[in-house]
């Protein structure tokens, strides 16, 4: 074999030595050991701060919601002036007052004048004093309510459009305060003022429940609240939110339809023989009468007045469905 050949072959087993050397060498050395564990401790890193990331977040709503819990807890007995709030009149308790003294002497004395009968007459002015004032609060809060939910959506909407084009939350907030309609208007307005008092928005949010207590309003305070301890897509989030609020709103709407055949069966039950009765006084009035100058008569309108309310109850509770 003569040299040329031998330079070959030395050379040929070199490079194929090198080669081997450079695939063998993290196996030998344990480089590629190291690289998977560096990659699975990377691994591990990431999974273990996205399982904390959800932890956190989890507990934060778990927080907002037993807060919640706890304050609708201690609002189960509102005070006159929570009530004149929800209402969103401007009574103080004198003008309370003089209004119930006011329909209870009315409606004492129409009864009275009707009946000539004095313990009537004092139901009268029981139901005028404690009845009728709570129910015109009770009103004028549902109606106020509802014309909050009609807009609130669309209140939402605007702030999502307002923070996709790249304005602040309170600038968004601002823009509510001033071009929405009441109720919704007075209290964004009233979140305006509460951040220029130094309040957080989360804050400012969540006293709005105090005024609107409807569970779409509880939703966006919680959102609120967690977005600002913990970040996210503010953006997305709310658009969701109005989606689901006019999916219930599409629900309860749906629930009303297909009640309002058993609300009208039961108002023309109830009325029926409230309207009998005044035909019958109207026509014979000395034949009626009876039910309350006897005693007998008296008895059994007491009876007919307790088993009316109770099927009234009755027929509420199986219409009136909480959504």
């Amino acid at each position: 074999m003569d040299m040329q050949s031998l330079l070959v072959a030395g050379l040929t087993t070199f490079a194929v030595a090198t080669i081997g050397i450079v695939l063998l060498e993290p196996l030998l050395t344990g480089g590629a050991r190291a690289e998977k564990r560096q990659a699975a401790i990377a691994g591990g890193v990431a999974r273990k701060r996205v399982v904390e990331d959800a932890s956190n977040r989890r507990k934060q709503v778990a927080e907002a919601l037993k807060d919640l819990d706890d304050r609708q807890k201690a609002k189960a007995r509102l005070t006159l002036e929570q009530k004149f709030l929800q209402a969103g009149v401007s009574w103080t308790r004198k003008t309370y007052w003089m209004i119930s003294l006011a329909s209870a002497l009315i409606l004492g004395l129409l009864v009275l004048i009707a009946t000539k009968q004095p313990l009537l007459a004092a139901g009268g002015l029981f139901v005028g004093g404690f009845g009728i004032p709570p129910f015109i609060l009770k009103r004028k809060a549902k109606k106020r309510q509802k014309q909050f939910l009609e807009e609130f959506p669309n209140a939402i909407e605007a702030i999502v459009r307002g923070i996709k084009s790249g304005l602040p939350l309170n600038d968004c907030l601002r823009l509510i305060a001033n071009e929405a309609k009441e109720p919704l208007k007075s209290e964004f307005r009233s979140i305006v003022e509460a951040q220029q008092m130094g309040i957080s928005v989360a804050d400012s949010v969540m006293k709005i429940h105090d005024r609107i207590p409807l569970s779409e309003v509880n939703f966006f305070g919680i959102v609120i609240q967690i977005q600002s301890k913990s970040g996210g897509n503010l953006g997305e989030i709310l658009l969701n939110l109005s989606k689901v609020i006019r999916d219930r709103k599409r629900l309860r709407d749906k629930v009303n339809a297909m009640s309002s055949e058993a609300k009208s069966s039961a108002v023309i039950i109830g009325a029926l023989p409230v309207v009998v009765a005044g035909l019958t006084w109207i026509g014979s009035p000395e034949y009626i009468q009876l039910m309350w100058t006897t005693k007998a008569g008296m008895f059994g309108l007491g009876i007919c007045v307790v088993m009316m309310t109770v099927g009234g109850l009755v027929m509420r509770q199986m219409i009136n469905f909480d959504i």
